[in-house]
């Protein structure tokens, strides 16, 4: 299969599971982030994510964020467990290394706003051993069909499509109750990542966060925060910089 045959593959599993819009980025070899936001599925700029995969890009994908999808993501799964969820619950399997990590994208049997996904990911990631450190309601998954740069180049291929009707049920305690609506704004505090703190420290993290994903590099988001922040820390402002520049970046930075 061509690579660009992975690629319609995963999207069209997307599409038949409801998946409508998504959000495509780029990561330059640089650090800097390049999005194309809330695009239809049938519309998206693989030309363009393939000119800059080819010069080094990483390319990932998601669900568009603002709305509720039927789809959980999990990360760095070994790949029998991977295809076991696949047999099992027709889920997506996208291999991203020749070591075997393995992204996977699980169909659930019902919508879920980006609050509810969170949670979700949560107990699933415990229970078949995912990264809990790629937990977020709205992570970013390579896109198939795409170099991995990080892993020397080699090819990130499908595995499994979205197949069949199977849908993993989601039981009560694995998420909050169903959104009321399909297309549900998540709310503010959940996309800072910071819950209902609203301290100084977790305005000044989530904002670090948002600078990271519009590009920032840690360099320039740790002078800002430092600028924004000498007055209230003082003398340990450096440190308190550093440390939530690693935990901006701990929730930031796409996975391998």
């Amino acid at each position: 299969m061509r690579a660009a045959d992975h690629t319609q593959r995963m999207l069209q599993g997307w599409a038949a599971v409801g998946v409508s819009r998504v959000d495509l980025a780029v990561r330059r070899s640089d650090g800097t982030m390049l999005w194309q936001r809330d695009q239809p599925l049938e519309g998206l700029p693989l030309g363009w994510a393939r000119a800059e995969n080819v010069h080094g890009g990483e390319i990932y994908i998601r669900p568009a964020r603002g709305y509720a999808w039927p789809l959980v993501f999990l990360d760095d799964l070994p790949i029998p467990v991977a295809r076991q969820l696949a047999h099992d619950y027709g889920a997506m399997v996208i291999q991203t290394s020749s070591a075997g990590g393995c992204h996977v994208w699980l169909p659930c049997d019902r919508d879920l706003d980006e609050d509810a996904r969170l949670q979700a990911q949560r107990v699933l990631a415990a229970r078949f051993g995912a990264d809990k450190a790629s937990v977020s309601g709205e992570h970013l998954g390579r896109l198939a069909g795409f170099k991995n740069w990080k892993r020397g180049g080699c090819w990130v291929n499908l595995l499994c499509g979205l197949e069949g009707a199977r849908r993993f049920p989601m039981q009560p305690g694995e998420t909050p109750a169903p959104p009321s609506s399909t297309h549900t704004e998540p709310r503010r505090a959940i996309a800072s990542g910071m819950g209902g703190d609203g301290s100084a420290s977790a305005q000044e993290w989530g904002w670090v966060c948002r600078l990271l994903e519009a590009g920032q590099t840690p360099e320039q988001a740790y002078q800002r925060l430092v600028d924004r922040a000498a007055s209230r820390r003082g003398s340990d402002v450096e440190r308190y910089a550093r440390r939530t520049i690693e935990k901006a970046l701990a929730r930031t930075r796409p996975p391998a």
